[in-house]
């Protein structure tokens, strides 16, 4: 590979390359097989804050079996929606594993997203019952289509209920999705209703460093899985408290929000999804378990994806190679 120049991969180009969230979920599952054979180098995400509740994050990793190596630099202001802008933006680097030298540089808006919605699908699959058929969307936003998208790969999805606190968007997903997957789906005025008839239920709002709870004790059914891709930011502490397990995806970064304040009133997860991959901890072991996957968001996901990405984009011509 030479060390004199690199492809950059513009937001559009990312997403004319259209890698299937199936290839995605399988690329996923290939890196936290890595990573539960403890052979993945990624340590927990440094970040600054700028402004309340947002966050800046550098995010390094290297997955040996993949030769992928690379790092984020990623932001998420929950403002910018009022802005007309993405919460989510930044972008992300590879470089070469024997060289060290960059070969791309891309914006990482597309894959943040679809890696999201892939990895909690992973979690459902060793976490959720194999035949649930509803699923329960609270936040209509990138990450309530594109987590809803990855479930429908490996559930045998009927229906959906869709909440938001804005109706227009509620409404703008439930026409959208609907179209798009070819799926049933409600939209709901009240988050419970969102919650107490599904066997998945996907909370995605912006990410709090202290809760505002909104889901209740007892509103999660028996046997239910829930990904809460916003941490606990709309959990109550007595929901949490129900869960028969909780996993994340890595138990060191974890440990390292819990220090800087978040998770406060969180059980400690009992695995996290590398272990679930490998099966060096139990997923689901009974039909009314209720579990919980509250991921955290790796760069091992964007790692795993991203050199794919590349590949495509350089055979398909897209992007523009600079000079170092």
């Amino acid at each position: 590979m030479t060390t004199e120049s690199f492809l950059y991969l513009s937001r559009n180009d990312v997403e004319n390359v259209n890698l299937d969230m199936p290839e995605i979920i399988k690329l996923l599952e290939i890196a936290f097989k890595e990573k539960g054979a403890g052979k993945v180098e990624m340590p927990p995400k440094p970040g600054i804050h700028t402004q309340p509740d947002a966050f800046i994050h550098a995010m390094p990793a290297y997955i040996p079996a993949l030769h992928s190596a690379g790092i984020k630099w990623v932001s998420g202001y929950p403002a910018n929606q009022q802005r007309g802008l993405p919460y989510i933006s930044g972008l992300l680097i590879l470089n070469d594993d024997e060289t060290g030298f960059p070969y791309a540089v891309m914006d990482c808006t597309w894959i943040t997203a679809y890696r999201t919605g892939a990895a909690s699908a992973l979690s459902a699959k060793y976490l959720a019952r194999p035949e649930s058929r509803v699923v329960g969307i609270l936040a209509c936003g990138v990450q309530g289509r594109t987590n809803l998208q990855a479930l429908s790969v490996l559930f045998p999805i009927e229906r959906v209920y869709a909440y938001d606190i804005d109706p227009e968007a509620k409404n703008k997903y439930v026409a959208e999705m609907s179209e798009k997957l070819g799926l049933q789906i409600v939209g709901v005025d009240k988050p419970i209703e969102a919650v107490t008839e599904s066997e998945l239920v996907v909370t995605s709002g912006p990410i709090l460093k202290h809760p505002r709870p909104t889901i209740q004790k007892d509103w999660m059914q028996k046997g239910a899985f829930a990904s809460a891709v916003d941490f606990d930011s709309y959990w109550s502490p007595e929901a949490l408290a129900q869960m028969d397990a909780i996993s994340t995806d890595d138990h060191a970064q974890f440990n390292y929000y819990k220090e800087a304040g978040y998770f406060q009133d969180t059980p400690l997860p009992s695995s996290d999804l590398g272990e679930l991959v490998m099966g060096l901890k139990p997923g689901r072991q009974s039909k009314n378990q209720r579990m919980m996957a509250m991921n955290l968001g790796l760069a091992m996901d964007d790692m795993a994806v991203a050199p794919e990405i590349y590949r495509r984009a350089r055979d398909m011509g897209l992007g523009s190679w600079l000079h170092l």
